[in-house]
């Protein structure tokens, strides 16, 4: 039996249930109000269309995935936050199959824009995170960059990097760790 949602955050909560176990695409206004246990109206109240409530829930399963917790240590150097990142990485693909395909970071086809404005900002918010953790890292040489090889250069390599291994549910970091050995230590 279903309770009652009323609150953004639960329908979010109810909508990621439904990406794990049947798909991001079972994601729309009458799924998640029979899931929930209310109207399609009520679902409305927090959501002027299914577009919307779909980017929120795939951008709400990106954060539920790659949400830094305040004791995690894992952004103390960057072959720790690497490890990191990796491991949130596979836990996605285990919790949510298929979500990181390209077929599903085209989620919106109706509102596009939106889509890709919600997945920019994640993907900003993890690409400052490495540029963030390049800036106090105490190991890596104090040569190892420079004004045409810069601390942001890097760390934009290493994320596309890593959605290149995201794509290829490669969840092994050795090679982008061996990279970060070569270049910065």
């Amino acid at each position: 039996m279903n309770t009652i949602v009323t609150s953004k955050e639960k329908i979010l909560e109810k909508s990621r249930e439904l990406i794990r176990e049947q798909g991001w695409a079972a994601v729309n206004i009458r799924s998640v109000a029979a899931v929930c246990g209310v109207s399609v109206g009520s679902i409305y109240n927090y959501f002027d269309s299914k577009a919307e409530l779909v980017g929120a829930a795939v951008e709400s399963v990106w954060h539920e995935i790659f949400h830094q917790t305040e004791e995690d240590t894992a952004f103390q150097d960057i072959m720790s936050c690497i490890i990191w990142i990796f491991g949130r990485m596979e836990y996605g693909s285990r919790e949510y199959p298929g979500f990181f395909t390209l077929h599903s970071m085209a989620f919106m086809q109706e509102d596009k824009a939106n889509g890709e404005e919600r997945m920019r900002r994640t993907w900003r918010h993890i690409l400052d995170r490495l540029s963030s953790v390049l800036d106090r890292d105490l190991r890596i040489r104090p040569d190892a960059f420079n004004e045409q090889f810069t601390r942001e250069k890097f760390a934009s390599a290493l994320f596309s990097l890593i959605l290149s291994a995201l794509l290829r549910q490669d969840y092994n970091p050795d090679t982008v760790l061996e990279i970060i050995r070569r270049t910065l230590y």
